[in-house]
C-alpha cells in the first residue's frame, strides 16, 4: 500500500473507490477560480437563465470559485453516474418523460453513493469536503470537463467519448491535493444534429459556439417555468410531459451509449390519462420520491393539458 500525507492520496485509490461506489467517470479537477465563468456571467447577462433565480440571483457569484464552498479546498473530485435506461414500451397515449426523471430521485441515490464514496476515502487520510448534487452553487459541466470526463456539446450536455451523455454528476470539492486530470478535446465537429432536432430552436448560435436559450427549451418549459406556457411553444413541446431528451436521443456520440443496471432509474410506462386525474395528494405519493416532483402538482397539470391538447390535434388530423 503507497503512503499518504496528509494533503495528499493517489489518484488511483480515489479511481478505484469511486468505481466500486458505482460511479462509471471519475477525474480531479483543480479548485480554484472556474474558467467558464465569464461565459455564464455573459449567459446570465443575455437573459437565458429564464425565471432560474437560482442562477442569477447571489447564488451566481458563488459559482466563480469553488472556494465559496469550502475555504480549504484544493481539488475537486468529479464523478458521472450513468442513468441510460432501456426504455419501456411506448403507447401513443403515452406521456413522454425525461430519461433521467424515469426512477427513483437522483439527488437521493447520488448523493448517497457519495457520501459512501467519501466515508471510504476518510479510511485512508483525513480531509475536509463538500458533497455537491446538482443543487450546489457550481458550475458542474465545466468542472467535469477539466476533470477528464468530456466535452461541452453543442447541446450543451457533457458528452464521454466512450460513454456519451447520459450521465449525472456529483462532486466531492476536497482539501486533498490531487494532481489533476486533463480536459479532452472537443469532438463535436461539424455536427449539428442536436440543433437541428429542437423542435423549439432552444439552441441559439454564440459567436463561433453554440449556447442554450433555457426560456425556449422544453425542459425549463415544463419543469422551471411557473405559470402558463407560451401559446408559441405548445406545437413544440408536442407530448413531453416532463423535460426532453431530444439533443441526447439524436446525438451521434450516444449511438453506442453503454446501459445502466442500476435498478432505481428503472421505470414504467405512464398514461397521460392518469396523470391527468391526479389530485394534489395522489400526486405526492405517486412523485415524492422522484425528480418529477419537483415540477409539483399544478406545473404537471398545466404540462398535461398541452400534451392532450397536442395529442388531440395528431388524431383530429390523422
Amino acid at each position: 500500500m503507497p503512503s499518504y500525507t496528509q494533503n495528499e492520496m493517489l489518484v488511483e485509490t480515489v479511481t478505484k473507490v469511486g468505481g466500486e461506489c458505482g460511479f462509471e467517470l471519475i477525474g480531479i479537477a483543480p479548485a480554484g477560480p472556474v474558467a467558464d465563468f465569464p461565459r455564464f456571467e455573459h449567459w446570465v447577462a443575455q437573459g437565458n437563465a429564464g425565471e432560474m433565480r437560482y442562477l442569477t440571483d447571489h447564488r451566481a457569484e458563488l459559482r466563480r470559485d469553488v472556494h465559496a464552498l469550502l475555504p480549504t479546498a484544493r481539488s475537486v473530485i468529479c464523478v458521472g453516474k450513468l442513468y441510460n435506461t432501456p426504455a419501456p414500451p411506448h403507447e401513443p397515449a403515452d406521456a413522454n418523460i425525461s430519461r433521467y426523471a424515469w426512477g427513483r430521485d437522483y439527488h437521493d441515490v447520488m448523493r448517497a453513493a457519495l457520501e459512501k464514496m467519501t466515508a471510504r476515502l476518510l479510511e485512508h487520510e483525513a480531509f475536509d469536503y463538500k458533497i455537491c448534487v446538482d443543487t450546489a452553487p457550481l458550475l458542474e459541466r465545466s468542472l467535469a470537463r477539466e476533470a477528464g470526463l468530456g466535452w461541452i456539446g453543442k447541446n450543451t450536455c457533457l458528452i464521454n467519448e466512450s460513454s456519451g451523455s447520459w450521465f449525472f454528476l456529483g462532486e466531492i470539492v476536497t482539501s486533498l491535493d490531487l494532481h489533476p486530470s486533463s480536459p479532452p478535446p472537443d469532438r463535436c465537429g461539424s455536427c449539428t444534429r442536436c440543433i437541428d432536432a429542437c423542435p423549439t430552436q432552444a439552441l441559439v448560435p454564440e459567436g463561433r459556439d453554440w449556447t442554450l436559450d433555457s426560456r425556449r427549451c422544453i425542459s425549463y418549459l415544463t419543469i422551471e417555468l411557473r405559470g402558463p406556457i407560451p401559446e408559441e411553444h405548445h406545437a413544440g413541446i408536442g407530448d413531453h410531459l416532463f423535460g426532453c431528451d431530444i439533443c441526447q436521443d439524436v446525438c451521434p456520440w450516444n449511438g453506442r451509449a453503454p446501459v445502466t443496471e442500476e435498478p432505481a432509474f428503472r421505470s414504467s410506462p405512464v398514461s397521460i390519462a392518469s396523470i391527468a386525474s391526479l389530485t394534489p395528494e395522489s400526486f405526492r405519493e405517486r412523485f415524492r420520491h422522484t425528480a418529477i416532483a419537483r415540477t409539483k402538482h399544478a406545473g404537471l397539470m398545466r404540462n398535461a393539458a398541452v400534451v392532450m391538447s397536442n395529442l388531440q390535434k395528431q388524431t383530429d388530423s390523422a
